[in-house]
């Protein structure tokens, strides 16, 4: 963790996997915060893309940054940690993204603080996610996030956009994972 870690990062770190690992007609998945660092890298490698998938996720448009459409508890944080001068702000008990009740201790056990410099930067899109064919709307709504019910209805209007609804928390992952496969064999 350090004060330089920003959205770019994050990009590049999704892009270098790609890169290095010589990986080639993915299915690119981008869960919740993911769904910013996911629109970054399918700029520099949509010819390795062969479908995307936004898992409750946020779906950026061009110069926007994550705090501008951040949930009030993430936007408090970030805001919080940065009045400290801190460079990251505390991850939120699995309870707030309603996770399953036998799962919650595990997920806790799991979440590491978030740079607050990828809440800062605006991303630069030129229109590559929308250029791939093959591209998903995954909403969770028993988690509340307006931001993720406004793309799925947007997404569920727009022809070029699969959409499914899974009756579960935000880390569809872990509460409903044979529910999540099937869908990701099935736009793969």
């Amino acid at each position: 963790m350090n004060g330089n870690i920003n959205l770019d990062t994050h990009i590049a770190d999704v892009v270098n996997v790609i890169q290095w690992e010589g990986l080639e007609n993915i299915v690119l998945v981008g869960h919740s915060y993911g769904g910013w660092p996911v629109s970054g890298a399918i700029e520099q490698a949509f010819d390795r893309i062969s479908s995307v998938v936004f898992l409750d996720a946020f779906v950026p448009e061009h110069g926007q940054k994550p705090l501008d459409v951040a949930s009030e508890f993430a936007r408090k944080g970030t805001l919080e940690a940065i009045g400290k001068g801190e460079i990251s702000r505390v991850s939120p008990p699995a309870v707030t993204f309603h996770v399953n009740d036998k799962d919650q201790a595990w997920v806790d056990a799991k979440l590491t603080p978030q740079p607050v410099g990828v809440m800062l930067q605006p991303i630069k899109l030129t229109g590559a996610r929308e250029r791939l064919s093959k591209k998903t709307y995954i909403r969770a709504p028993k988690y509340p996030q307006p931001a993720f019910d406004a793309y799925y209805r947007a997404k569920k209007t727009d022809p070029s956009w699969r959409t499914y609804e899974v009756p579960c928390g935000h880390d569809v992952m872990i509460d409903m994972p044979e529910r999540l496969t099937d869908i990701l064999l099935e736009v793969a």
